[in-house]
């Protein structure tokens, strides 16, 4: 599906759209003035030529006819008298006007059985007709030049259209100009949330400028907000991990290596929630930029660290694979599915394809799946779907609403799907 015009283009169409119609319409009642006032200015001419031709050619000798109708041509009318009676000649349909033009002007040429045709091509046509004298005789006549005014003129069509292919092309300049302080606003709208904010100068029409002083001003706002959500963030963090490190100090204190070691556990259960959690709540505030990385050594690095601790995770791809993106948020996301699957199986496999269009990675697992009507459920944040895995899941349930984020940043895509021999497949998708 093709993508719809943008502001420009639309007002740049119907500004188009606008002048075609006027230039078509004002052309073709131009055409058909210019056509009905050369058909009666001919009509006009062609009739006192013809009762002076014929008054002349009656009031003389048979004799002396065809010496005097060769006088009675002129450079525009060719006269010539025959004594036989004239071909049956019927008035071309599109000579209606002129005739009724002639016989308006001049009505004694109404009983002289006058006929009127065109012949030639229709860029040089003549006139060609007869008319009868009183004593049976006949008189031809034809223009002499070609009568072009009878149909439309390609050349006057063209020599019209040029201004207002003219007017066209400055129109489209002008009203491009006129709304490139949208273009700057919605480059700016982008870049929202980012970490840095940059007014937008205020420029172009009354209501163009209004719309940009309100987003420089709604700029501002989220700026300060996305700048004490992370020191907020930061206190928070700090201030949480700090009872939990004496905590840690404390359990090491215990004789009981039973209740020792269940504190321990509480205590990383408790430090995975918080970490997910600021993970989550951070977002796109972490400052983190671009840059080139080597996606197969992320993938098999994971897979390397995962083995060091003991777990069955297996990396299959190329050995290199360069790609421009947030390095930190993918190592967490990819680790976020790994961790995912060893919790719910027992064995992991990370694949890495190099396509033309976009870099794929599946993270396959040999757990139980998710039923087929909650995969869209599992990637909604501070979701568990106990009833589809273990019940000992730790944390807020924002490990695959953190992948999500981390691959929508990318401008990628992520896709569950069950396997077909069991277990979860999470297929990622980052663009060329």
């Amino acid at each position: 599906m093709r993508a719809p015009l943008g502001l420009i283009g639309q007002i740049f169409a119907i500004l188009l759209l606008a002048i075609l119609i006027e230039f078509g319409a004002s052309t073709f009642f131009y055409e058909r003035a210019s056509q009905l006032s050369v058909r009666d200015d001919e009509a006009r001419r062609l009739a006192e030529h013809l009762v002076i031709a014929r008054k002349l050619l009656a009031e003389h000798p048979a004799a002396e006819r065809p010496a005097l109708a060769t006088d009675l041509t002129t450079s525009r009318y060719k006269i010539v008298w025959n004594h036989d009676l004239p071909p049956a000649m019927r008035v071309t349909p599109s000579l209606d006007r002129i005739h009724r033009q002639v016989i308006t002007w001049e009505p004694s040429l109404n009983s002289a059985n006058m006929s009127l045709r065109l012949v030639g091509s229709p860029r040089n046509a003549v006139i060609v007709g007869s008319t009868t004298l009183p004593d049976g005789s006949w008189m031809k006549f034809a223009t002499r030049e070609p009568v072009h005014d009878l149909s439309f003129s390609p050349e006057r069509i063209l020599l019209a259209l040029a201004p207002a292919v003219a007017i066209i092309l400055i129109g489209g300049v002008l009203v491009r100009q006129t709304l490139l302080p949208l273009r700057r606003l919605a480059l700016a709208t982008e870049r929202v949330g980012a970490g840095t904010t940059q007014a937008v100068p205020e420029g172009g029409p009354r209501e163009v400028r209004r719309v940009i002083h309100a987003f420089n001003r709604m700029q501002a706002r989220i700026h300060r907000l996305l700048t004490d959500r992370t020191q907020a963030l930061a206190a928070v963090g700090h201030d949480l991990r700090t009872p939990l490190a004496r905590l840690r100090l404390r359990a090491d204190a215990i004789e009981d290596a039973g209740v020792r070691e269940e504190m321990e556990i509480d205590i990383v259960e408790m430090q995975t929630m918080i970490d997910s959690l600021l993970t989550y709540l951070a977002g796109e505030a972490n400052g983190e930029a671009r840059q080139a990385v080597d996606l197969a050594v992320i993938c098999a690095t994971i897979a390397d660290g995962a083995r060091d601790q003991g777990h069955q995770v297996d990396y299959a791809g190329p050995d290199h694979l360069e790609r421009r993106l947030y390095p930190i948020a993918m190592k967490r996301a990819l680790a976020n599915l790994v961790e995912n699957g060893l919790h719910y199986g027992e064995r992991v496999r990370i694949t890495l394809e190099e396509r033309p269009e976009c870099a794929v990675i599946r993270v396959e697992d040999d757990g139980p799946g998710i039923p087929q009507e909650s995969i869209a459920q599992a990637l909604q944040p501070f979701v568990r779907l106990d009833t589809a895995r273990a019940r000992d899941t730790v944390g807020f349930g924002l490990g695959l609403s953190i992948v999500s984020r981390a691959v929508e940043a990318e401008g990628g895509t992520l896709k569950l799907s069950n396997r077909a021999e069991g277990g979860l497949r999470a297929e990622i998708r980052l663009p060329a």
